[in-house]
């Protein structure tokens, strides 16, 4: 229905209903006397017309969705038919120095009721879920009877092809209990959901309770899982709001919300300064953390980014995606292939270039697997970089920033120690050198390449079993995203030779985290079962972000400290460089091994060689 036709038909309808009531009330008190032949209520009704269509102009009645109206509509219409009947009884006083108070105290009840009343009806019609059948639509239960619960109640209600039906509201507010909403009773607080699931049969669980956060969505996921069944999060209100999401776009619970973590929030202004206009070059651009700080850098409008990586696939796609972002179109993103191995490929990359910036991503980190291949998390992880940060200082980069592991702290493996020589190397450099180096120190990141989320969720599909090392074994976690801002902070935080480490929250059982994965796939523990394989060569069951010595309280960010990191003399780091010709595999392996756990001091092992 076109707006000209709309407003015509209230246009009419409301004439029909002003002129109508006024002779309506005075027969219902009088319905002796000719309506007719009084003056007074043929005055008043054409003083209706005319000041009705005044007011209704003026509070928009003809030019409402009446369909999806509220408690304003209402109230519109409640000052536009006051204001009409004061004005007729004020041309009743007029004539005769009277008014007819009970004529017109009907006058603005029926008033009242036939033009609200037919607003009501679009409304009522409009409104499909009184007329659809509940059969063969999911029992729902939402948490949390606010705002986001109204909302997402009546859009749920209005959507004709709606797979489901509320039956019951739980809240902690002791305010609200056995209180309605929208015909939906509040049963409950969160402590009864498991008797509502089962009085009710409830098929699965809406959290509408954008606000909650992280940690209280890990607290209510907990009260839910013995359900056994899905439990779904409404959207975020901002999201809502521009239009990204519906309000009934119910997103599933993902592992990455039980981190019981808050989002990170970031100083927007030091790092626009920092990356605005820069040239920045990301190695290991098409990993899983590179690929997400190249998405994060972009954002901050640098000039060019140059996106170093070995593999021409993952270079390709990370390319092809921010390339073709109209939001970076003023953004130069280049695709370079290079090994970081080649320093001589890399000094020509970097002399090229120029960048502002460096973050140093590339490397191996799969633990088991460079305990398998020694010399290649050596030639990578150390002498590759070693290659770029001394490029970085070659051809005077401002800033560069390693990504580093918790991996790193104490290792009894090679990959470990590996990133802990790595460290060291930018710690050193950073002594001498107008290059601002810096590391930066994590731990696990959830759905990274290597990740154990994408291999229990490889076990699940099948049908199990999933695998875990050991029942007490745990591990720091944080997403990609997560990971990709705090290393951009830090970067910014940077000074020169700071190892940092982000807050990874609480450490996490890997046999918990499995757990929540069989869960949120739709299964319960008996059809998945768990199996432990025993603990992997190089492994730890406990890591640390921080080893004893390098312990500092103080935090520079919310979620940064510095640690105090040892680093070697430059001598030791020259004698080991100049050994690794010359030593078997074993012997190289066996010298990094206890030089990353800080066996360098008073032992002649670390001294530099003359090489005859």
């Amino acid at each position: 229905m076109n707006s000209t036709l709309r407003y015509s038909i209230f246009f009419i309808l409301d004439s029909l209903i002003v002129l109508s009531v006024i002779f309506i009330s005075y027969w219902l008190l009088d319905p002796a006397h000719l309506i007719h032949s009084n003056s007074v209520i043929l005055i008043s009704s054409l003083t209706l017309l005319v000041s009705h269509h005044i007011m209704a102009y003026f509070f928009h009645l003809y030019n409402r969705i009446w369909s999806v109206a509220s408690i304003k509509e209402l109230l519109a219409i409640g000052y536009a038919v006051t204001f009409s009947v004061l004005i007729a009884s004020s041309i009743q006083f007029f004539m005769k120095e009277d008014i007819l108070f009970r004529v017109i105290a009907i006058t603005w009840l029926l008033d009242m009721v036939m033009i609200g009343g037919s607003r009501f009806l679009l409304r009522v019609l409009h409104d499909r879920s009184l007329f659809q059948t509940q059969e063969n639509l999911k029992r729902v239960l939402v948490i949390g009877a606010g705002e986001a619960g109204t909302m997402l109640l009546r859009s749920i209600k209005r959507d004709p092809l709606t797979e489901y039906q509320v039956v019951a509201f739980v809240d902690d507010d002791l305010h609200k209990q056995k209180m309605k909403l929208m015909d939906i009773k509040v049963y409950g607080t969160t402590k009864d959901i498991g008797r509502i699931v089962e009085e009710k049969k409830i098929d699965e669980i809406f959290l509408a309770i954008p606000s909650l956060g992280k940690v209280g969505i890990r607290k209510m996921y907990e009260r839910c899982i013995c359900t056994n069944i899905p439990i779904k999060i409404m959207p975020k209100m901002e999201d809502i709001i521009i239009g990204k999401v519906s309000v009934n776009d119910m997103q599933e619970v993902k592992i990455g919300d039980l981190l019981g973590r808050e989002e990170v929030k970031l100083d927007m202004v030091a790092l626009f300064n920092k990356l605005a206009e820069k040239a920045i070059l990301v190695t290991g651009a098409g990993g899983s953390i590179g690929s997400e700080i190249c998405r994060q850098i972009s954002k901050f409008k640098p000039n060019r980014v140059i996106l170093l990586g070995h593999g021409e696939n993952s270079i390709y796609n990370i390319h092809t995606e921010l390339a073709e972002n109209k939001e970076y179109e003023e953004i130069s993103f280049v695709p370079v292939i290079a090994d970081i191995q080649d320093r001589k490929r890399i000094f020509e990359v970097v002399q090229e270039f120029m960048p502002d910036i460096i973050y140093h991503a590339a490397a191996h980190k799969h633990v088991p697997l460079m305990e398998s291949n020694p010399a290649e998390a050596i030639k990578n992880n150390i002498v590759g970089t070693k290659n770029i940060a001394e490029a970085a200082h070659t051809y005077g980069v401002a800033n560069f920033v390693m990504i580093s592991t918790d991996k790193a702290v104490n290792p009894p493996n090679i990959m470990g120690a590996t990133k802990r020589i790595a460290e060291m190397i930018i710690q050193n450099l950073a002594r001498y050198s107008n290059t601002n180096f810096a590391a930066v120190r994590f731990g696990n990141v959830l759905g990274s390449r290597g990740s154990v989320i994408p291999r229990f969720q490889a076990q699940i599909a099948a049908g199990g079993p999933v695998t875990v090392t050991h029942p007490e074994m745990t591990r720091y976690f944080m997403t990609i995203p997560e990971a990709a801002r705090l290393v951009l902070q830090a970067g910014a935080l940077a000074r020169g030779g700071e190892v940092f480490v982000l807050d990874m929250g609480e450490p996490i059982k890997i046999i918990d985290l499995a757990k929540n994965l069989i869960r949120l796939s739709g299964y319960t523990m008996e059809e998945i079962h768990i199996e432990f394989s025993g603990v992997r060569p190089g492994e730890k069951m406990f890591e640390e972000l921080l080893n004893a010595e390098e312990i500092q309280e103080e935090y520079i960010h919310p979620k940064i400290h510095v640690g105090r990191a040892h680093c070697p003399e430059e001598h030791v780091l020259l004698g080991l460089f100049a050994q690794l010709e010359f030593l078997s595999a074993s012997e190289i392996q066996q010298k990094v091994m206890k030089l990353a756990n800080g066996e360098w001091l008073n032992n002649e092992e670390f001294a530099p060689r003359t090489i005859a």
